[in-house]
């Protein structure tokens, strides 16, 4: 933050409507094109109310440290850092995820996963099935799968230390840690044995794993390339280096009508399709998110 913002911000107690006014200028100054609602959600974290108490307040007086504290966090959300990150919550399948540095920021479209897993369960959803979760991030597929399916038995992987300790923690923010189970592995490598197989089948894996290619990356939002860990956002020049060993191991770690859930780019349904062809797997299904992308396929294991 620059000492002219600084003092003009954070010198004085400050009145709700004008240091709102004043967050939504100077993130639009900084070329933000979601700059009122960034504003919006940073001053509901520092004042820890909800959008529509701001609205029924705008004369609210702001303490010089309330002011201070939204200043400091405009300026960081002008110079890229996720609206997230600063506030460390991410709406998700309508719960509370607490994200970070170090964590991919769940997104809305990755819900289209949670509809495909349990539209395809079917009758196993009164059941107890046994899921894993591939790159669980934050945990949000595995929480949300959790909370849908109360008697889930789930195992959540993840190569990053520091998205497992937020997994951990939301999956006990909800109340279903007992349910979930992580690892941290590559992929389902610590799932299989010495045989290349699983003991304990899987009736279900899902997965949002990395599926941006490396040539893409100039594209990305600032906020995204800068702020994001690469590793869950990269897989190759093209970004379908994952898909193959996933692909693989999951035919592996299902158990026979298993069904495989997983999270594609843009451009990735007719490659993940083509590595599902073939005698082992059903004639996979694509379903497009609400802007008309090819979002997910799923796939039922034959053997």
């Amino acid at each position: 933050m620059t000492p002219a913002a600084n003092s003009s911000w954070a010198a004085a107690s400050a009145e709700l409507r004008g240091a709102l006014a004043k967050g939504v200028a100077r993130l639009e100054a900084c070329n933000l094109a979601s700059a009122p609602l960034a504003a919006e959600l940073l001053l509901m974290h520092v004042l820890q109310r909800d959008r529509a108490w701001l609205y029924a307040h705008p004369e609210y007086e702001l303490s010089a440290d309330q002011a201070g504290r939204y200043a400091q966090f405009v300026e960081r959300r002008g110079e890229g850092v996720p609206t997230q990150y600063l506030t460390g919550r991410q709406e998700f399948w309508g719960l509370d995820f607490e994200v970070g540095p170090g964590v991919l920021i769940p997104r809305p479209e990755t819900e289209h996963v949670i509809e495909v897993a349990l539209d395809r369960l079917g009758s196993w959803r009164t059941e107890s099935p046994r899921i894993a979760d591939v790159g669980t991030g934050s945990g949000c597929i595995a929480v949300s799968l959790a909370r849908e399916l109360k008697h889930a038995e789930i195992i959540a992987t993840d190569i990053s230390a520091v998205a497992l300790d937020y997994a951990r923690r939301n999956a006990a923010r909800h109340g279903v840690a007992g349910q979930i189970q992580l690892l941290e592995t590559s992929l389902l490598e610590a799932c299989l044995g010495s045989s290349g197989a699983v003991k304990n089948p899987f009736d279900l894996i899902v997965s949002n794993p990395p599926y941006v290619g490396e040539s893409d990356a100039a594209n990305l939002p600032r906020e995204v390339r800068e702020h994001e860990p690469p590793e869950a956002l990269f897989a190759g020049e093209t970004g379908f280096d994952i898909y193959p060993a996933l692909i693989e191991q999951a035919s592996k770690s299902l158990r026979p009508n298993g069904i495989l859930v997983v999270e594609i780019g843009y451009n990735g349904a007719q490659y993940v399709r083509c590595l599902l062809s073939g005698q082992r797997w059903s004639a996979p299904r694509v379903t497009r998110d609400l802007a008309g992308i090819e979002r997910v396929i799923s796939a039922q294991l034959l053997r």
